[in-house]
This record gives C-alpha cells, structure tokens and sequence, in this order.
C-alpha cells in the first residue's frame, strides 16, 4: 500500500474520531440541566411562556417543565409561598410585593387592548370616531354610558353589556390603571381569564370588554379572530380616529404601535417572570437566561413586543 494512501486513510479515521467526540460533546451539552421547572400565573404570559419552554426542552431533553395559567394574581401567590419556581406576571410589582421578598424579570411586552363584537350594530361609527379615555372612564368606572349610542348623542336601543375579569388579573389592573383606577374599581359583568372575556365579548352583539393581544388577534392570518374586533382608542380627544392612530388592523401594526409607544402604557406594560428573591436553582436560571438570549427569536412569532436591548441587558444582569 502506498504512504500516500495510508496518509488519506489515517485522515478519514481521525475525522471520524473528530466527528464522534464532537457528537458526543454536543449532546453532552445539550443534556448537562436536568430538572423541574413549576410556573403559573398570568395567561398574558402563557402562550409565550409554552413556547418557550417547547423550545428550551428540545436542546435540553432531561428538563421538565410545567405551566399552568389562572391569572396574574395566582402567579405572584404561588411564587411568594413557593409553590412553583416561577410566578407569570403581567403587571408592576407594588411595594407590599416587593416587601415579601418579590423578585422579578422582564422578558416580553404586550398591551391590553378594548375590544367589541363585530357584529355591533354601531360598528362602523365605533371604528371612525374612537372612544376616548373619559368615555372609557364612564363606562369602566362610572357607570355614566350604560348604552352604546349615548358615545355619540345618536336616538335608538343600542344596550352596552360590559364585561370585565373576574380573577385577580394584570390585564384587569393596567385597563384600570390606564383609568386611573385600579382593578378592584372596574364595574361589568365578571368573567374568568382571557379565553373567558375573548369568549364572552365574541357571544355578545352588544358586549364590551378588554383583552391581552395575543387573545384578540389570530396568530395564523395575523387579524382578529373571528366575532372579535378592537375599539380604537381616540388619543387626542377629537372625536375621529386620525390616520395615526390606525394601528389595529394586525397583529403586527399593534405590535409596532405598542413598541414606538404610539399605543399608551399603561395599559402597554411589561411582562415578568416572578419568584420568592432570586431563583437558586442552576435549571431556573439558565432557563431564564436562555430566554433572554436566544429565546427571544421567539418573541415576535408568538404575538408579543420585544423588549429593547438595553432593557434586554438589564435583565440578563439580574438573572447573572
């Protein structure tokens, strides 16, 4: 046999040493976490939070983790008593949390938007004409609009139904906020979760309510699901939904209106994860740094804003 040949031959064999130890490394990587990771909370969260955690458990099969959505509220309890990991969170941390030892991240935004039937019999003069934060105050608050044609001083029977939630909620609380109010002042007809209100609001000709975006619009044909429409919000009080203030045809120009800021915060906020001081679970953590990193390819996709890289940054630092 030729030096030659013996030479190629030696090469072939260590590219396949080469090869195996790097198959292996890799998949040593990508297994080395295992363990647990509990999460509840906000269902503003939820859908994000399933796909990020599909994502994660194909890199790192031996982990496991385990979601379930009952509201803001539920998220910060179960994540104060330490019944999970990690509280999903969709509104700001208040003092008396913090003073219990609250510990949080941001990792997405979203915004709260008020929503209707399309099937309203106003519609089409809903959609020109907005309804301003003073009307919302009368219907939300006051009780002062208990029928939909006395937004614009029309003659008829139009009732209005208003829901609101049910369960201790951030979408309940950054709607009141916006308000300036809170959730525990919102009047309507209670009703559980997201799907509840989106449900409710789509059975309802004459219903009002409020839900997260990823509620309102489908992911899929990037509009609003069937039976459901947004109530622009008249910004600047004139009566006419202006050409800057359009922004809810789909998902994506909601999404770009609530990033610029062209949509208010509140009801725009961040999105938390929540846990009794800072997670100390190896799992937990790289978790929640991946989620910052790479994880955010995701963010977009799912129906949700990402945050800046500053912000981005200031996270990450958090978590480190």
């Amino acid at each position: 046999m030729r030096k030659s040949n013996v030479l190629f031959i030696g090469i072939i064999l260590l590219l396949f040493v080469f090869v195996g130890c790097t198959d292996s490394s890799n998949k040593k990587k990508n297994s080395e976490f295992e363990g647990t990771i509990s999460i509840s909370g906000a269902f503003a969260l939820y859908p994000i939070t399933v796909k990020w955690a599909d994502e994660y458990q194909k890199l790192h099969p031996k982990v496991r983790i385990d979601i379930s959505a009952g509201g803001a509220g539920k998220g910060m309890m179960d994540a104060l008593s330490g019944m999970v990991d990690l509280g999903m969170f969709s509104r700001g941390i208040s003092d008396p949390e913090k003073a219990k030892g609250c510990w949080w991240v941001a990792v997405a935004k979203d915004a709260v938007l008020p929503t209707m039937n399309v099937q309203n019999p106003l519609r089409d003069k809903i959609k020109s004409s907005g309804i301003n934060k003073s009307q919302y105050e009368s219907i939300f608050i006051n009780g002062g609009i208990e029928e939909w044609h006395q937004l614009y001083n029309l003659t008829g029977n139009y009732p209005m139904n208003i829901y609101t939630r049910s369960d201790a909620c951030g979408a309940a609380q950054m709607w009141g906020e916006f308000l300036g109010k809170d959730q525990e002042s919102l009047i309507g007809i209670g009703v559980f979760g997201d799907p509840g209100m989106a449900d409710a609001v789509k059975r309802d000709k004459f219903g009002i309510g409020y839900n997260n975006v990823i509620y309102v619009y489908d992911l899929k044909t990037r509009k609003c699901y069937e039976g459901l429409d947004v109530i622009p919000l008249d910004l600047n009080n004139n009566g006419t939904v202006d050409e800057d203030e359009k922004f809810y045809g789909t998902i994506d120009e909601i999404m770009v209106a609530i990033k610029n800021g062209m949509y208010p915060s509140p009801p725009a906020r961040d999105l938390y994860f929540v846990a009794h001081g800072k997670p100390d679970k190896k799992v937990t953590i790289e978790f929640l740094k991946w989620i910052l990193t790479k994880g955010q390819a995701f963010v977009h996709e799912a129906g949700y804003v990402q945050l800046s890289n500053d912000k981005i940054q200031s996270e990450l630092n958090k978590v480190r």
